[in-house]
C-alpha cells in the first residue's frame, strides 16, 4: 500500500476512534487498520447461525445505505424478556427438573439468550389456570384476608430459579384486576375501579410488592393495571380506569405510600396500546403524578409505535418500555415470523423504549392454560403431553437483540431508508457496537457506512442479521 494511502487511512480511523485498537503504524496493511464485523442470521435455512465476517474499508458507498453515527447517543436500554403469567409458570413447572434447568439456562443464563427482563401479574390474567386475587371475597378493606398463597406453588418458585440462572433479572408487575370488591359489578372479569377503595388498593400493591420481597423476589417496578381502557366484555380478569383516576391514584394514594415505605420500586403508567398517547400526554401534565410515575409502558395492538416519539419529545426524562406482545399459535407462520417480530421490536427500540417484554414465555401447543379469549401461543411451546420445546419466530427475533446488547447499552443513530429494510444500533458499555438489519422482503444487499468507512452487508429473504464490532 502507498505510504499516502495508509497515511489517509489513518486519518480516517483517528476520527472514529479506531487507532487505539491498532496503534500508530503507517505500515499496517488495511485489512488490519478495519476492525473486522461478525455476523449471526436467522433466515430459513437456520437460526441466529454464525454469518459472513465483513470489514470496513474506506470509501462512498452509492446509492441508498445505512449510516451509521455512533456519537449521536440515545437512550439506554434495560434488556429485552417476556412474561412469567400464571400458564407459563405452570407449564415450567410441568417440566422434569433436568429439562427445566437446561431450558431456563437457554433462556436467562447471559452466555445464551440471556433473557433480564420479567413480567408478572399480580393476581390472575387471561393465560391463568383460575381466576383469582389476594383477597378474593366479601369487602375488606383492611386487607385482613390478604394471602399470596395460590403464588407460593409454582410461581415463586419459578422465577426464584430464574434469578439464580441470571441475579439480574430486571422484574416488573402488573395486575389484570383489584379484588372485585373494590370494582363495579363486583366481580374481577370485566367492570371498572371504585374510588372509594382507593387507600385499600394502594395497600393491596404494597403488601404484594413486600411478600414477594420476602420469598426473596424483588419487584422493582409496577404498572396500575394493565390496559386501562380495555374490559374485555366481562370475558376475563380487567379493569377500566379513567385517566382522572390514574392520576389520582398515583398522585395522591399509591406513589406516596410506595416513597415512604418501599423505595425504590418504580411506577409505570398506562400498560397498554399506542393510540392512548393523548392520554398518557395529559396524565403527565399533572405534576404531581409526574413526581412519582417515572415511565410509561406500551402494547403494540393498535395504533402506531411513533406515538411513542411524540410522548418522548414532550417529556424526554420520561421513560418507555414496550411491555406487550405476542404471537398466535394458530398462525400458520408461528415459528417462523421472525421478520415481522424483529421488525416490531425495532420500531419500539427506535421510538425511544428502553426495554422489550413480550407476553407469555411459555404455553402449550393450544396457548393454554387460558382463560381469556385470545389465541396467544408462548415466547417457546412446551407439549402438554410430550413436553417436548420447541421455538416461536418471536424467540428467534429476540435473540438478535437480547444476545448481543447489554444492559446498559446506548442505542445510536442509525439513518437511511432502505425498502422493506429496517434497522436499529446500538453501543454497549464495553465499547461493541451492535447492528440490527431486518429484512422482510427478497434478499439483497444493503450498504452500511461509518464515517468513511463502507462494507456491504448480504441479506437474505425474510431474515434478521446481527453485526457486532
Amino acid at each position: 500500500m502507498a505510504a499516502d494511502s495508509t497515511r489517509r487511512d489513518f486519518l480516517k480511523l483517528s476520527a472514529l476512534g479506531l487507532t487505539a485498537m491498532v496503534g500508530a503504524r503507517p505500515d499496517l496493511l488495511a485489512a488490519e487498520l478495519f476492525p473486522a464485523i461478525q455476523t449471526w442470521v436467522t433466515n430459513a435455512k437456520a437460526q441466529f447461525a454464525k454469518g459472513q465476517t465483513l470489514r470496513w474499508r474506506s470509501g462512498s458507498p452509492t446509492g441508498a445505505a445505512i449510516t451509521l453515527d455512533p456519537a449521536r447517543k440515545q437512550q439506554e436500554i434495560l434488556g429485552f424478556g417476556a412474561a412469567f403469567t400464571d400458564a407459563s409458570c405452570y407449564m415450567f413447572n410441568q417440566l422434569p427438573e433436568s429439562t427445566r434447568e437446561r431450558l431456563f439456562h437457554e433462556l436467562f443464563h447471559p452466555s445464551e439468550m440471556g433473557l433480564s427482563i420479567g413480567r408478572t401479574c399480580i393476581g390472575a390474567s387471561d393465560y391463568s389456570t383460575e381466576a383469582y386475587t389476594f383477597d378474593d371475597g366479601d369487602p375488606d378493606p383492611d386487607l385482613k384476608r390478604f394471602s399470596i398463597a395460590h403464588d407460593r406453588t409454582y410461581i415463586l418458585p419459578m422465577l426464584r430459579q430464574a434469578r439464580a440462572v441470571n441475579p439480574d433479572l430486571f422484574l416488573f408487575s402488573s395486575p389484570w384486576s383489584p379484588p372485585g370488591w373494590m370494582k363495579t359489578g363486583g366481580s374481577v372479569l370485566g367492570g371498572s375501579m371504585r374510588k372509594a377503595f382507593f387507600s385499600s388498593y394502594a395497600a393491596y400493591l404494597l403488601k404484594f410488592l413486600n411478600a414477594y420481597r420476602e420469598e426473596g423476589v424483588p419487584i422493582e417496578a409496577i404498572t396500575v393495571q394493565n390496559e386501562v381502557d380495555a374490559d374485555q366484555n366481562g370475558r376475563m380478569p380487567a379493569c377500566l380506569w379513567g385517566q382522572e383516576y390514574e392520576i389520582e391514584f398515583v398522585r395522591d394514594h399509591l406513589g406516596p405510600l410506595l416513597e415512604a415505605n418501599h423505595a425504590g420500586t418504580k411506577i409505570w403508567i398506562l400498560d397498554h396500546n399506542y393510540n392512548l398517547w393523548g392520554r398518557v400526554m395529559d396524565e403527565l401534565d399533572d405534576p404531581g403524578l409526574r413526581q412519582y410515575a417515572n415511565a410509561v409502558a406500551w402494547h403494540g395492538y393498535a395504533g402506531n409505535v411513533e406515538s411513542i416519539a411524540k410522548v418522548h419529545a414532550a417529556y424526554p426524562a420520561v421513560g418507555m418500555h414496550w411491555t406487550e406482545g405476542g404471537p398466535d399459535y394458530t398462525s400458520p407462520d408461528y415459528a417462523t415470523d421472525w421478520a415481522k417480530w424483529s421488525k416490531t421490536f425495532t420500531g419500539a427500540l427506535r421510538n425511544w423504549c428502553q426495554s422489550v417484554t413480550g407476553w407469555n414465555l411459555a404455553l402449550d401447543e393450544k396457548g393454554r392454560p387460558n382463560i381469556g379469549p385470545f389465541p396467544c401461543g408462548g415466547l417457546v411451546t412446551i407439549d402438554s403431553q410430550s413436553k417436548e420445546i420447541t421455538r416461536s419466530g418471536q424467540y428467534h427475533a429476540m435473540a438478535h437483540y437480547s444476545r448481543c446488547i447489554q444492559r446498559g447499552a446506548h442505542r445510536f443513530k442509525s439513518e437511511g431508508a432502505v425498502a422493506g429494510v429496517d434497522h436499529v444500533a446500538f453501543e454497549n458499555p464495553n465499547g461493541k457496537k451492535v447492528l440490527v438489519v431486518t429484512n422482510s422482503g427478497p434478499g439483497r444487499t444493503v450498504k452500511l457506512r461509518l464515517g468513511e468507512l463502507v462494507t456491504n452487508l448480504v441479506c437474505d429473504e425474510n431474515s434478521v442479521t446481527t453485526a457486532l464490532w
